[in-house]
Protein backbone atom coordinates (compact mmCIF):
# COMPACT_ATOMS: atom_id res chain seq x y z
CA UNK A 1 0.00 0.00 0.00
CA UNK A 2 1.00 3.60 -0.61
CA UNK A 3 1.12 6.00 2.67
CA UNK A 4 3.45 8.13 4.30
CA UNK A 5 6.21 7.04 5.89
CA UNK A 6 9.52 8.58 7.55
CA UNK A 7 12.74 9.31 5.56
CA UNK A 8 15.93 9.66 7.22
CA UNK A 9 18.94 11.58 5.19
CA UNK A 10 21.98 9.37 6.26
CA UNK A 11 24.43 11.96 4.67
CA UNK A 12 22.84 14.83 7.36
CA UNK A 13 22.32 12.50 10.13
CA UNK A 14 24.87 13.11 12.94
CA UNK A 15 23.19 10.22 15.15
CA UNK A 16 22.18 12.68 17.98
CA UNK A 17 19.50 10.16 19.15
CA UNK A 18 16.83 12.28 19.56
CA UNK A 19 14.35 11.45 16.91
CA UNK A 20 14.88 7.67 19.02
CA UNK A 21 13.51 9.45 21.96
CA UNK A 22 10.68 11.20 19.94
CA UNK A 23 9.86 8.22 18.23
CA UNK A 24 6.80 6.56 20.92
CA UNK A 25 6.13 3.40 18.57
CA UNK A 26 9.93 2.45 18.78
CA UNK A 27 10.66 3.06 14.88
CA UNK A 28 14.08 4.77 15.31
CA UNK A 29 17.57 2.87 16.43
CA UNK A 30 21.00 4.18 16.09
CA UNK A 31 22.71 1.58 14.20
CA UNK A 32 26.60 2.52 13.51
CA UNK A 33 26.01 5.82 14.44
CA UNK A 34 23.11 6.56 12.25
CA UNK A 35 19.26 6.70 13.03
CA UNK A 36 17.31 4.17 10.84
CA UNK A 37 13.98 2.98 10.37
CA UNK A 38 14.09 -0.76 11.57
CA UNK A 39 10.65 -1.75 10.17
CA UNK A 40 7.83 0.29 8.25
CA UNK A 41 5.05 -1.77 9.87
CA UNK A 42 6.56 0.35 13.21
CA UNK A 43 6.23 3.70 11.66
CA UNK A 44 2.74 5.53 11.76
CA UNK A 45 3.88 8.44 9.87
CA UNK A 46 2.87 10.89 12.18
CA UNK A 47 6.43 12.25 12.44
CA UNK A 48 6.66 13.39 16.42
CA UNK A 49 10.49 12.50 14.58
CA UNK A 50 10.57 15.63 12.74
CA UNK A 51 10.61 18.43 14.99
CA UNK A 52 13.22 16.65 17.28
CA UNK A 53 16.35 16.57 14.49
CA UNK A 54 18.38 19.73 14.55
CA UNK A 55 20.09 19.15 11.26
CA UNK A 56 16.88 18.65 9.14
CA UNK A 57 17.53 15.09 8.49
CA UNK A 58 14.09 13.53 8.35
CA UNK A 59 10.99 13.92 6.27
CA UNK A 60 7.90 12.40 5.70
CA UNK A 61 7.30 10.72 2.10
CA UNK A 62 4.64 9.20 0.40
CA UNK A 63 5.92 5.79 -1.02
CA UNK A 64 4.82 2.08 -1.13
CA UNK A 65 5.23 0.96 2.48
CA UNK A 66 3.96 -1.73 4.86
CA UNK A 67 0.78 -0.78 6.91
CA UNK A 68 1.09 0.48 9.95
CA UNK A 69 1.02 -2.67 12.72
CA UNK A 70 -0.22 -1.36 16.20
CA UNK A 71 0.21 -5.10 17.82
CA UNK A 72 3.70 -5.61 16.88
CA UNK A 73 4.43 -1.99 18.07
CA UNK A 74 3.12 -2.88 21.65
CA UNK A 75 5.16 -6.16 21.51
CA UNK A 76 8.19 -4.34 21.14
CA UNK A 77 7.28 -1.58 23.87
CA UNK A 78 7.39 -4.56 25.86
CA UNK A 79 9.84 -6.46 25.29
CA UNK A 80 12.16 -2.17 25.90
CA UNK A 81 10.44 -2.44 29.17
CA UNK A 82 11.47 -5.96 30.19
CA UNK A 83 14.74 -5.20 28.94
CA UNK A 84 15.22 -2.44 31.26
CA UNK A 85 13.56 -4.64 34.06
CA UNK A 86 16.63 -7.75 33.40
CA UNK A 87 19.22 -4.51 32.92
CA UNK A 88 18.26 -3.26 36.72
CA UNK A 89 17.98 -6.46 38.12
CA UNK A 90 21.49 -7.66 36.95
CA UNK A 91 22.86 -4.57 37.94
CA UNK A 92 21.64 -5.20 41.54
CA UNK A 93 24.32 -7.08 43.34
CA UNK A 94 26.93 -5.32 41.98
CA UNK A 95 29.72 -4.15 44.30
CA UNK A 96 30.22 -0.46 41.81
CA UNK A 97 26.66 -0.06 42.43
CA UNK A 98 26.50 0.30 46.03
CA UNK A 99 26.22 3.56 46.98
CA UNK A 100 29.10 5.76 49.37
CA UNK A 101 29.73 8.94 50.37
CA UNK A 102 33.42 10.60 50.13
CA UNK A 103 34.37 12.89 52.94
CA UNK A 104 36.82 15.61 51.60
CA UNK A 105 38.62 17.38 54.16
CA UNK A 106 40.53 19.71 52.00
CA UNK A 107 40.39 23.00 50.86
CA UNK A 108 38.82 23.73 47.42
CA UNK A 109 41.48 23.04 44.50
CA UNK A 110 44.26 22.39 47.34
CA UNK A 111 47.37 20.66 45.73
CA UNK A 112 50.17 19.12 47.26
CA UNK A 113 53.80 20.08 45.43
CA UNK A 114 55.94 16.81 44.92
CA UNK A 115 58.90 17.56 43.50
CA UNK A 116 58.57 19.21 39.90
CA UNK A 117 55.15 18.40 39.46
CA UNK A 118 51.93 19.50 41.69
CA UNK A 119 49.38 16.65 42.30
CA UNK A 120 46.03 17.53 41.85
CA UNK A 121 43.13 15.84 44.17
CA UNK A 122 40.11 14.27 43.51
CA UNK A 123 37.35 16.70 44.08
CA UNK A 124 34.63 13.49 44.09
CA UNK A 125 32.02 13.76 46.59
CA UNK A 126 30.20 10.48 45.91
CA UNK A 127 30.52 6.82 44.33
CA UNK A 128 29.06 5.33 42.08
CA UNK A 129 28.96 8.44 39.02
CA UNK A 130 27.37 6.58 36.14
CA UNK A 131 23.68 7.29 36.05
CA UNK A 132 22.86 3.98 35.22
CA UNK A 133 24.37 2.18 38.64
CA UNK A 134 22.88 5.49 40.98
CA UNK A 135 20.57 4.41 43.17
CA UNK A 136 17.66 7.69 43.30
CA UNK A 137 17.41 6.80 46.99
CA UNK A 138 20.81 7.34 48.16
CA UNK A 139 20.92 9.62 50.92
CA UNK A 140 23.86 12.17 49.31
CA UNK A 141 21.42 12.97 46.85
CA UNK A 142 18.68 14.64 48.98
CA UNK A 143 19.62 18.70 49.63
CA UNK A 144 22.62 17.94 46.80
CA UNK A 145 23.82 20.36 44.21
CA UNK A 146 23.70 18.01 41.27
CA UNK A 147 26.21 18.14 37.92
CA UNK A 148 25.44 15.68 35.09
CA UNK A 149 27.66 15.95 33.16
CA UNK A 150 28.09 14.06 29.34
CA UNK A 151 30.98 11.48 29.55
CA UNK A 152 33.57 13.22 27.60
CA UNK A 153 33.82 16.74 29.51
CA UNK A 154 35.89 15.47 32.40
CA UNK A 155 38.71 14.54 29.57
CA UNK A 156 37.94 17.55 27.24
CA UNK A 157 38.13 20.42 30.13
CA UNK A 158 41.08 20.11 31.99
CA UNK A 159 39.75 21.69 35.63
CA UNK A 160 36.51 19.57 35.56
CA UNK A 161 37.26 18.48 39.39
CA UNK A 162 38.20 22.14 40.43
CA UNK A 163 35.65 24.52 38.21
CA UNK A 164 32.95 21.83 38.35
CA UNK A 165 32.81 18.32 40.46
CA UNK A 166 34.25 20.22 43.90
CA UNK A 167 30.96 20.63 46.05
CA UNK A 168 28.68 18.41 43.95
CA UNK A 169 26.98 15.52 43.66
CA UNK A 170 28.44 13.78 39.89
CA UNK A 171 25.99 12.26 37.74
CA UNK A 172 27.38 11.14 34.03
CA UNK A 173 26.29 9.54 31.09
CA UNK A 174 26.60 9.53 27.28
CA UNK A 175 23.43 10.44 25.35
CA UNK A 176 24.42 8.83 22.57
CA UNK A 177 25.52 5.42 23.74
CA UNK A 178 23.01 4.33 26.27
CA UNK A 179 19.09 4.37 26.05
CA UNK A 180 18.02 8.15 26.53
CA UNK A 181 14.67 7.51 27.28
CA UNK A 182 15.62 5.49 30.76
CA UNK A 183 17.83 8.59 31.62
CA UNK A 184 15.15 10.77 31.77
CA UNK A 185 13.40 7.68 33.49
CA UNK A 186 16.15 7.91 36.14
CA UNK A 187 16.46 11.52 35.99
CA UNK A 188 12.96 12.07 36.95
CA UNK A 189 12.93 9.85 39.92
CA UNK A 190 16.23 11.08 41.13
CA UNK A 191 14.35 14.89 41.25
CA UNK A 192 10.88 13.32 42.30
CA UNK A 193 12.29 12.01 45.51
CA UNK A 194 15.19 14.10 46.75
CA UNK A 195 15.38 17.59 47.73
CA UNK A 196 17.59 18.76 45.01
CA UNK A 197 18.94 22.42 44.99
CA UNK A 198 20.58 23.17 41.85
CA UNK A 199 21.60 21.58 38.62
CA UNK A 200 24.23 21.86 36.48
CA UNK A 201 24.79 20.40 33.00
CA UNK A 202 27.62 20.01 31.06
CA UNK A 203 27.43 18.80 27.91
CA UNK A 204 30.41 18.76 24.49
CA UNK A 205 29.59 21.13 21.66
CA UNK A 206 29.10 18.19 19.16
CA UNK A 207 25.28 18.06 18.63
CA UNK A 208 25.12 13.88 19.61
CA UNK A 209 25.77 15.50 23.15
CA UNK A 210 22.54 17.28 23.25
CA UNK A 211 20.48 14.30 24.14
CA UNK A 212 21.94 15.11 28.03
CA UNK A 213 19.89 18.19 27.99
CA UNK A 214 17.13 16.68 26.88
CA UNK A 215 16.89 13.93 29.18
CA UNK A 216 17.37 16.54 32.09
CA UNK A 217 15.02 18.94 31.17
CA UNK A 218 12.10 16.47 30.00
CA UNK A 219 12.97 14.82 33.99
CA UNK A 220 12.54 18.46 35.21
CA UNK A 221 9.40 18.62 33.66
CA UNK A 222 8.49 15.48 34.55
CA UNK A 223 9.31 16.15 38.14
CA UNK A 224 7.77 19.47 37.84
CA UNK A 225 11.30 20.60 39.87
CA UNK A 226 12.16 24.04 39.64
CA UNK A 227 16.21 24.92 41.11
CA UNK A 228 18.42 27.25 39.87
CA UNK A 229 19.76 25.46 36.52
CA UNK A 230 22.85 26.05 34.61
CA UNK A 231 23.85 24.98 31.20
CA UNK A 232 27.42 24.42 30.15
CA UNK A 233 29.14 23.72 26.54
CA UNK A 234 32.07 22.37 25.97
CA UNK A 235 34.53 22.63 22.97
CA UNK A 236 36.50 19.38 21.84
CA UNK A 237 39.58 21.92 21.79
CA UNK A 238 38.48 22.13 25.66
CA UNK A 239 37.45 25.70 25.69
CA UNK A 240 34.14 26.46 27.54
CA UNK A 241 31.95 27.25 24.42
CA UNK A 242 28.69 28.53 26.37
CA UNK A 243 27.97 29.14 29.97
CA UNK A 244 24.22 29.71 30.37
Amino acid sequence: MKRKIVEIDQEKCNGCGLCVEACHEGAIEIRDGKAVLISDEYCDGLGDCLPECPVGAIRIIEREAAAYNHELVLKRIEEREKKKTLHAKNMGGCPGQRAMQIERSRKKSESVETGSRNEVFSELNQWPVQLNLINPNASYLDGADLLIAADCCAYAYGNFHRDFISGKITVIGCPKLDDNEYYIEKLTEIFSQNDIKSITVTRMEVPCCGGIVYAVRNAMLNAQKIVPYREVIIGTDGRIVNDR
